[in-house]
């Protein structure tokens, strides 16, 4: 399990994205009430699955940033980015340091961090229910009803490790 759950503190970061400009943690966390990090690996099967949903979020909620955290360099991440349709911004922590930091074990993590720079909530692997809840809290902070996630053509199981 993620070494940082929730009511801690999130390292923060200043990582490269595959367009070379910088995602600075902390200056996100003082323009928004929450910042969605997901950490994943490209050639992860359950991060695969797990995208595209996170994908669903970004378009339904795009006043509340996502990023996702790639363990891989520029061009695979701009690969699966593109493979998977995901639009939210790509940062690279290819040299695993965020990774360390967060106390990963396995990917995809997601976690919630708020504008306290505490993590909210942690989600390892795929969990429909904990994604449903960061789908109501996104849902919340942009000031809107929740939008679905999970449509019953998904078929979408309850969790899938990572």
């Amino acid at each position: 399990m993620a070494a940082i759950n929730p009511g801690n503190k999130a390292p923060v970061f200043n990582l490269a994205t595959t367009s070379g400009s910088k995602n600075d943690l902390s200056q996100a966390l003082g323009d928004n009430q929450l910042v969605v990090l997901a950490f994943f690996k490209v050639g992860c099967p359950v991060c695969q699955f797990t995208f595209p949903y996170l994908e669903r979020l970004h378009r339904s909620y795009p006043s509340v940033p996502i990023w996702g955290i790639s363990q891989d360099d520029a061009d695979a991440t701009n690969a699966f980015a593109k493979s998977y349709g995901v639009t939210f911004p790509m940062v690279l922590d290819e040299a695993l340091s965020s990774t360390v930091d967060y106390g990963l074990t396995n990917v995809p993590t997601t976690f919630s961090v708020g504008a306290d720079k505490n993590i909210q909530q942690t989600i390892v692997g795929f969990d429909k229910k904990a994604l449903e809840e960061l789908n109501q809290k996104m849902a919340s902070l942009a000031g809107t009803q929740a939008k679905p996630l999970f449509t019953e053509a998904d078929e979408v199981p309850d969790l899938k490790p990572g």
